[in-house]
């Protein structure tokens, strides 16, 4: 029986990793975790915020997803929205989702990355 996501893998491009640290360690506030050596001779980082984890992993001729995407559950939306927009991040604000405020991303890349909060 499946029991819980262990970590979503996204794309990114060769030579990218720079932007991507930046991205999800200093603007996210994520902190990169150590890839095994067989692993980090491939390239890419590994993030981590308490138990949820990405992978950014080098794929040749990369092309961002348009529509694939994780959604990363927030606490203090707006304080959050605003840590991105302070990092100049886009923030587009979308309020189809019933019960919740969300926002999409992208990140340096060009990955769509969705975060949201329930409402109370």
């Amino acid at each position: 029986m499946i029991a819980a996501v262990d970590h979503v893998q996204l794309a990114a491009p060769e030579g990218s990793e720079d932007a991507l640290r930046t991205y999800y360690a200093d603007t996210l506030g994520m902190t990169e975790i150590a890839k095994p050596p067989v692993l980090a001779a491939r390239g890419g980082c590994w993030f981590q915020a308490g138990p949820v984890q990405l992978h950014l992993g080098i794929e040749p001729g990369f092309r961002p997803a348009r529509k694939a995407h994780p959604g990363l559950r927030v606490t203090d939306i707006e304080a959050f929205a605003a840590r991105l927009e302070k990092y100049g991040a886009e923030v587009r604000w979308d309020g189809e989702l019933p019960g919740h405020r969300r926002f999409f991303s992208h990140d340096p890349v060009g990955n769509r990355l969705e975060f949201l909060e329930r409402v109370k």
